[in-house]
Formats: C-alpha cells, sequence, structure tokens
C-alpha cells in the first residue's frame, strides 16, 4: 500500500480557532491623490475557511473524517463558514454560538500576486468559563470516537489554559495521539501533547534561539523546548530550512524542505499539522508521520492562497522525491484491495483510472508504446501483471523467464505507470470488476468484443481503446531468439 492511503478514514477530534479568509484581488495602476497610497481595482474576492477550520479540510482533503468543536460569532460570518464548511465531506462541525464576540475574519488584499495589506476583524480575548465548559463538555463526549486529537491554536481566545489542560487530559485518558500547532510563548502550557509544530518565529520567542541558523541550533532549541514544556516531542518547522523532529525518544531526524517553488505560504502549517495529526492516527511512527507532513508542505506552498493538500497530490509528492529508491517501487506494487480503494481516491479527486494487463515477461518497445498510449488516455494507470503460476499455465514451459516480483518492480519504475497489480487468475476479469477502471486499453490484435472484460467496463459507461502494436515487437520473439530457435 502507498504510505498515503494509511490517512483514510482516521478521526480527527479538532478543536481551535476558526476564521474566514478573504482574499480581494485586483490591480494598482496609480496612487491616490487623496494620500499617497496605491489605489486598488477590484476584481474579484474569494473566501476561505481559515485556522483550524483550514487544518480540517486539509484532513478532509486528506480523505480523513474530522470534527471540528470551535466558536463563531452570531453573525454574516459565521453563516457563510458553517455553510461553507457542511459543503465539504468528511467534516462534521460543533460550534458554540457566542452573540457577544465576531467571528474572526481576516481579509487580504492582493494586487499582481503580491499581498499589499491584511484587515483583521476580531476579538481576541479568552472565552468565559460558560463557553468553555460547553466547549469542553464536547470534547469530552467525542473523544472515544475519533484517533487523534489536534488542538489548532491561532491565540483568538478559544483555547484558554484550562481549555488546553482538559482538552489534553481527556486525550490522554482516551489514548489518544494529541498534536498542538502552538501560538503561546510559554510553551509549557501544551504539557501532556504528543507533539508540537512551532514555527522559527514562535521558537525564537520561546527560546531566543534561531533554529533556522544551522541543524546545531534547531537541535539545540527542540531540546530547551523539551526540557521545560513537558511534551513528547517538537517538531520545529524551519521555512526553507525543512523542519527538524527533537523527541525524548529517539535522536534528533532533520527533514529537508521539499518545496519546488514557493507561491504563498498561507495555511502551510495547517497542512503540516493535518497530515501529521492524521499519520499518527494511523499509528505511523513519529519520524515517519514528520515527512509525510513535510511532503505536503512542499505541495501546499506551491499554491495560491489558503489552500488543501489532497491525498492524491500527497502520494505524488512522495513518489517524485524518493524516485529511483527501491522501495518507492515497492511502494507502487500493491494488492487488490488497495489498488481498489487508491482508484476510488483518484477519481473523488477528480482523475480518469485507466487499466491494462499483460504478462511483461521481457519488457520491450511494444509494451512500452501500449503502456505511453494508456497513460495519455487516462490520468492514472493500473498495470496488471499476470503471477508466475499465471504464465506458467498460460505460456510454453520455461517461461515466465523472470519473477512477478521483478516484472512489477521493472514496471513500477516506468513513470507511466501509476500502480501495479499481480493477479493469480489466467485473465484479469475479476481485478477489472473489482476497480471498475474508466478506461480499460489492450492492443489492437484484440478486438473489443475478445478484450476480457469490456462488457463490463461499457455496461457502466466506461471507454474500451485498441492500440496498434508495433509489427515484429513482442516476448514470444525476444524468447525464441535467446534460444536460438529464429
Amino acid at each position: 500500500m502507498i504510505l498515503t492511503d494509511k490517512l483514510s478514514r482516521v478521526r480527527v477530534l479538532c478543536i481551535g480557532d476558526v476564521m474566514l479568509d478573504r482574499f480581494v484581488a485586483g490591480q494598482v495602476k496609480r496612487i491616490s491623490p487623496e494620500s499617497p497610497v496605491p489605489v486598488l481595482s477590484i476584481s474579484g474576492t474569494t473566501s476561505f475557511p481559515g485556522g483550524a477550520a483550514n487544518v480540517a479540510r486539509n484532513i478532509a482533503s486528506l480523505g480523513g473524517l474530522c470534527t471540528l468543536v470551535s466558536m463563531v460569532g452570531q453573525d454574516a460570518v459565521a453563516r457563510e463558514l458553517h455553510e461553507t464548511m457542511q459543503k465539504i465531506a468528511g467534516i462534521t462541525c460543533e460550534f458554540c454560538v457566542s452573540p457577544d464576540r465576531p467571528t474572526s475574519e481576516k481579509i487580504r488584499f492582493v494586487a499582481h500576486g503580491q499581498h499589499m495589506l491584511r484587515a483583521d476583524a476580531e476579538v481576541t480575548d479568552p472565552i468565559d468559563a460558560a463557553t468553555a465548559k460547553t466547549l469542553l463538555a464536547s470534547v469530552a463526549r467525542l473523544a472515544a470516537q475519533h484517533d487523534v486529537m489536534v488542538l489548532s491554536d491561532y491565540a483568538k481566545g478559544l483555547l484558554t489554559d484550562d481549555v488546553v489542560r482538559e482538552s489534553i487530559e481527556i486525550a490522554r485518558r482516551h489514548g489518544l495521539p494529541i498534536v498542538v500547532d502552538p501560538k503561546s510563548i510559554d510553551l509549557r502550557r501544551y504539557a501532556g501533547a504528543t507533539v508540537i509544530t512551532p514555527n522559527s518565529k514562535e521558537v525564537m520567542d520561546a527560546t531566543g534561539i534561531d533554529p533556522t541558523e544551522d541543524d546545531a541550533k534547531a537541535e539545540t532549541a527542540g531540546a530547551a523546548i523539551l526540557s521545560t514544556s513537558g511534551v513528547d516531542a517538537v517538531l520545529l518547522t524551519r521555512a526553507h530550512r525543512g523542519m527538524t523532529l527533537v523527541a525524548t525518544t529517539q535522536a534528533p531526524v532533520h527533514i529537508e524542505a521539499s518545496a519546488r517553488e514557493v507561491f504563498d505560504v498561507v495555511g502551510a502549517g495547517d497542512t503540516v499539522i493535518a497530515t501529521l495529526s492524521l499519520a499518527l492516527g494511523a499509528k505511523l511512527e513519529l519520524a515517519e508521520a514528520a515527512s509525510l507532513a513535510n511532503f505536503a508542505a512542499g505541495v501546499v506552498v506551491g499554491k495560491r492562497g489558503t489552500a488543501t493538500v489532497t491525498q492524491t497530490e500527497l502520494a505524488d509528492e512522495v513518489l517524485r522525491l524518493s524516485r529511483g529508491s527501491l522501495q518507492a517501487l515497492q511502494n507502487k506494487i500493491m494488492s487488490r484491495e488497495d489498488a481498489t480503494e487508491l482508484a476510488q481516491t483518484w477519481r473523488k479527486n477528480g482523475f480518469k483510472v485507466g487499466f491494462t494487463n499483460g504478462c511483461f515477461d521481457i519488457l520491450h518497445v511494444g509494451h512500452l508504446a501500449i503502456l505511453s498510449f494508456s497513460r495519455q488516455n487516462c490520468g492514472r494507470l493500473i498495470v496488471a501483471v499476470n503471477s508466475d503460476a499465471s504464465v506458467r499455465r498460460l505460456k510454453e514451459p520455461g517461461r515466465p523467464i523472470n519473477s512477478e516480483n521483478d516484472r512489477a518492480m521493472v514496471l513500477a519504475a516506468l513513470s507511466v505507470v501509476d500502480a501495479v497489480v499481480v493477479f493469480d487468475e489466467d485473465t484479469p476479469l475479476a481485478m477489472i470488476e473489482h476497480l471498475n477502471p474508466d478506461v480499460l486499453i489492450k492492443g489492437a490484435d484484440y478486438t473489443i468484443d475478445k478484450i476480457v472484460g469490456a462488457a463490463h467496463v461499457m455496461s457502466y459507461g466506461g471507454k474500451v481503446l485498441t492500440c496498434e502494436l508495433i509489427p515484429g515487437k513482442s516476448t514470444t520473439r525476444v524468447v525464441d531468439v535467446l534460444r536460438g530457435r529464429t
């Protein structure tokens, strides 16, 4: 199974400050005659859920399930936020309503891809005791139904010392990992958390050490936080320096930044904490979870605005950065069940799933032609390979030349192939009926009425395509040459 598939269906209980991020875009062509400020000619406005709500969006986009516990005002911003969140599959909102304070709103004015100004409408005073009691009652009721807890602290007054302390106690009673995105200079208030994720500025404020200078400084800062905070681990997010994981149970781990091009860092911390929480909820090791979070951050900073990362995008990033390693190739080889689940994820993210099959005993240019043709006609390609036992039943004695694992690994090394599945039957019909591909592809030596699985694929509106063969290119011909028969 590809590592990112493990994030699916993990249940996250997220408690934190929610807000609406509004982006007002336009062009600046002149300076105001009234005062020396630029005049923004507005071309459009877009809005996104922000803060803990963006953490929830990232959890859902990565295939997880999130219950979001927070507080909003009794205003139009709250209604817009709630309506937007209700449309996102995988998110359940439990919002306390406070008529005495507005829902936080951040308005960013953007021209030519650059932020000109940000205006915040909010109240950041601590919530009152009655609201805290209501919120904690929700947390206590919901904790047992979840795999991991997130505290997304944006310092807007929701996560008071009492709320943080009691939420962590509730999580620990239920055996949940606790992931905290901190905003307080006093990191001791998060004592008992599994891992906290301060950024460089927050680390500087808490320790006086700049973790971006070098790895040694990052380790020193992490150790200082561990010695005083009472948390199990700290994941320092160090901007262009990547991340450093310092934990009580292992040596420090430095993770190189994976971003290809940075367009916008808004919401990147939300993506990190969402990915980290899902990975820990799926019981991945902390270092492995941190690496996944780093990959996700590298994707999201390449987008503009308050963005999210899909499971498919994360899987692609993991494969891109680990390409060439045998483990990366092995990750593309999966069971029928895992391939079916992955195909469903791809479709949910807007990709057409293609399918082709064969023995692929000795890979040659004819194979490359059909694989390339297949990938050109779909968004993601699954290749089914006959097992050794299946090849022995179908081919001449002495076949296969290469083992099923070797054949699968060679196919996995091709960039046009997204997943490989080995099947033991004589035909791929059962595999096709499991996967329900959008496009089925075979060589033109088959007519459509003779292609196994064609009737099934066409029954639900799928396409069946044939690819012209390259004359004289076949495995049988290669074997004959090798055995001196031609």
